[in-house]
């Protein structure tokens, strides 16, 4: 490989269509999150079939996260030495290989295949950003968001129809095998994509981005604003249903809440990164997203039982978690220089995020139980969001995680 298809493979000058890699990135993104919210609406079928406790039940929707947590730092290493394609396609078979063990072989292989499924997303989440700025360099902010409402789209549609589906006759093990084919799907358009692939390993400066990024302080603030906004969205999904029913409204109201929150969310995963790749800096956006989640946070703490009001409250806190998240993944292109760099960026992120997000819900709950009200956890919410303002206002700013690296990227 000469030093022309270096450059152009860093740059994102591909050989290959544009239009295919669209596609193929959009079916990625389809199982960024359905299998795990598809989850939830069946664990009193999973507990019908299996003697298992709440705890255990709920473990479930935990698995995914902890495997976030786990592999996320190590995923662009691996993207480097072997291919940001090849670890797709080896993702995307891991991650339909543990979509059919979860129906089959009683409860230790709904543990495995939900562990390998987790496993499988962390990897494809850290390294699509990456994929998504070599790609399309100069339309990052257009792809992101595109990227971004598929991926919510199908999360709050597999939350919404899995239980209907396994009303049918299919039971809960028909309705999770129903996205298990929408992973062979990526992963039959992916496998041509294998002859596109290039290590980065030749090229000297992405190792060393890959080794000096835990140290860049900007990347610290990224990571933890990443993981602020993580907590706080998982520990609605999980909390807010009983918020809402010991403030009056019954199960299916805060049913509807919940959605209204998740679909609020889709318009903002669309808007936000293409604002924040046509602005000089980002921050004006975070201001706008610490508005909208001091306003819901505090109204769902101090002001109770009216319906509208709850109703836009969780209307802004769904677009605050929308602009927040789409932040986080533009922060990965707009503060590094090479793909490999977002790739490296994104695990560390990934990860302590999703630590937080699977340790927010369980932390949550244990505040509740000693003090017996929901006004100290959620005030612990506000304290995150002062915390998300301070970093995010930083990583709003001009700036990369490897300024010194600029010359090298591009020489």
């Amino acid at each position: 490989m000469n030093r022309t298809s270096l450059n152009d493979a860093e740059s994102g000058l591909s050989l290959r269509n544009p239009l295919f890699v669209l596609i193929c990135i959009l079916f990625t993104a389809i199982n960024m999150r359905s299998p795990i919210t598809a989850i939830s609406p069946l664990l009193d079928l999973i507990r019908h079939d299996f003697p298992v406790s709440n705890t255990m039940a709920g473990f479930l929707t935990t698995i995914p996260l902890v495997a976030f947590a786990i592999l996320s730092p190590f995923v662009a290493k691996l993207a480097g030495k072997y291919g940001m394609e090849r670890i797709i396609i080896i993702s995307l078979m891991v991650l339909t290989i543990g979509g059919w063990l979860r129906p089959f072989g009683g409860l230790p292989m709904l543990l495995i295949g939900t562990f390998l499924t987790g496993l499988a997303i962390a990897i494809v989440n850290v390294i699509l950003p990456g994929m998504i700025k070599r790609e399309f360099p100069f339309r990052v902010g257009i792809m992101t968001s595109i990227y971004s409402i598929c991926m919510n789209v199908f999360a709050a549609t597999a939350s919404a129809v899995s239980l209907p589906l396994a009303n049918t006759g299919l039971g809960w093990k028909g309705s999770i095998l129903i996205w298990t084919v929408l992973a062979m799907v990526a992963l039959i358009l992916w496998i041509p994509q294998q002859r596109y692939n290039q290590p980065a390993k030749l090229m000297k400066h992405s190792v060393k981005a890959t080794r000096s990024v835990w140290r860049s302080p900007l990347a610290w603030k990224i990571t933890i604003f990443m993981g602020m906004q993580s907590m706080i969205f998982y520990v609605s999904i999980a909390w807010l249903p009983d918020i809402l029913q010991e403030q009056g409204l019954t199960n299916i109201q805060s049913g509807y809440m919940l959605s209204l929150m998740q679909f609020s969310m889709l318009p903002f995963n669309f808007i936000i990164p293409i604002l924040a790749a046509k602005l000089k800096t980002q921050r004006p956006l975070v201001l706008f997203t610490v508005m909208l989640y001091l306003i819901s946070l505090l109204g769902i703490i101090f002001v109770d039982g009216y319906l509208w009001w709850t109703a836009t409250c969780l209307i802004l806190l769904g677009i605050a978690g929308a602009s927040s998240f789409s932040l986080s993944m533009m922060f990965f292109s707009l503060r590094t220089h090479t793909a490999n760099q977002a790739a490296d960026l994104s695990g560390m992120s990934q990860s302590i995020g999703y630590l937080l997000a699977a340790c927010g819900p369980t932390l949550f709950g244990i505040l509740h139980d000693v003090t017996g009200n929901w006004k100290l956890p959620l005030s612990i919410l506000v304290i995150a969001t002062f915390v998300i303002l301070y970093t995010g206002m930083m990583a709003g700013g001009k700036g990369f995680i490897h300024p010194e690296e600029k010359t090298a990227s591009a020489g």
